[in-house]
């Protein structure tokens, strides 16, 4: 009997690893180093954005490479795996297979997690609905594809693997490239979002001298921090006990100059005072934001609610908020006093001495 190969064979390890992972997987499998390298130029001014773009398209580029090598395998070994794509797909989805290849299989048919939940709607009677209207688009645009362009012919081989090439094999490939492209996208977002909030903030603060501990340890709060604890009104990325009954809580989002209403809801939901073991704590807040525009009227309208705001677009904003804990709270540092073209080698000596993973 002729085995039945499924698509989720030819599936390489690194495309489904890379299908889906979380902060700590990055920190993993980029190493710690290189992070590092992200977080001391974040803290001299460097755009988040750009510095993790790299780690974007390294992720893509190894993802579509695995996504043709498993267009290669598959159209090698399944019967009429072009003809029958949809419905093969659909099948295997049935299947019990794990999370990292049914994300990889939705991209062979142009779903991401964003377009199931709004195409779809989340709901599986759609799904066949969807799947006879790909198959009869990709159709159509193939008879376009010859009509405007002429036949395509051609030939793809890896290692020992042949696979001939036409405009319906391309049109697919392209479809699941498209999907897993917006779907990385999406996620590397969401990921260096949160990761960068909680290494930034963890960072800095250990910088300054102040140590991490779990929000639970009540009987902690001279000189400590913690990250992400939630209050009665919302999330406060980081909460700083400078001594008995003075703290401070920090938000930070990497939000442009078009975002500044964000950027005063973030001040505006705090409480002014905050409640650790039975203590009250007078509660300051700094939020840091990627940058302001020029016309931004948000800092002042944050001062007016005992609020401060520092861009992480300027090269020295360590120092600036070193300022302001000393203004709010009188806390002292020797970054105070030490020459701004010394601030990033003092940073990196700091640095050195952190282990990032104790902030996730």
């Amino acid at each position: 009997m002729t085995k039945k190969y499924k698509i989720s064979e030819f599936i390489p390890e690194i495309g489904e690893s890379f299908a889906l992972y979380k902060g700590k997987d990055v920190l993993e499998r980029i190493g710690e180093n290189i992070i590092k390298e992200v977080v001391i130029s974040i803290l001299c001014g460097g755009n988040v954005r750009s510095l993790t773009e790299g780690l974007t398209r390294r992720r893509l580029a190894l993802s579509n490479a695995a996504l043709l090598v498993t267009f290669l395998k598959s159209y090698n070994k399944i019967d009429d795996f072009i003809e029958e794509l949809p419905e093969i797909v659909k099948k295997e989805l049935l299947t019990k297979i794990s999370p990292g290849k049914k994300m990889f299989l939705q991209w062979f048919v142009g779903l991401t997690g964003k377009s199931i939940q709004n195409v779809l709607r989340s709901n599986e009677d759609e799904y066949d609905k969807y799947l006879e209207n790909i198959e009869l688009s990709l159709k159509r645009s193939v008879e376009n594809c010859k009509i405007d362009f002429g036949e395509l012919r051609g030939e793809l081989q890896l290692k020992n693997v042949a696979c001939a090439v036409d405009w319906e094999f391309i049109l697919y490939l392209f479809t699941a490239i498209g999907a897993q492209t917006l779907s990385i996208r999406g996620s590397e977002k969401s990921i260096y979002g949160k990761m960068f909030e909680k290494l930034i903030l963890g960072t800095l603060l250990s910088i300054f001298g102040f140590r991490l501990i779990n929000p639970e340890d009540s009987s902690q709060n001279n000189k400590v921090f913690w990250l992400s604890s939630r209050g009665d009104k919302r999330e406060s990325d980081a909460t700083l006990l400078y001594k008995p009954g003075v703290g401070v809580r920090f938000d930070i989002g990497f939000i442009g100059p078009g975002n500044t209403e964000i950027s005063l809801d973030k001040v505006s939901r705090f409480e002014r005072e905050m409640e650790h073991g039975r203590q009250n704590h007078y509660m300051s807040t700094i939020i840091i934001v990627d940058r302001i525009g020029e016309k931004s009227r948000i800092a002042d309208m944050a001062k007016a609610i005992d609020g401060d705001i520092v861009q992480m677009s300027m090269a020295y904003w360590v120092k600036d908020v070193c300022k302001i804990l000393k203004e709010k709270i009188g806390f002292e540092h020797k970054l105070l006093k030490i020459p701004n073209r010394q601030v990033k080698s003092y940073i990196e000596s700091r640095m050195a001495q952190i282990d990032l993973n104790t902030f996730f």
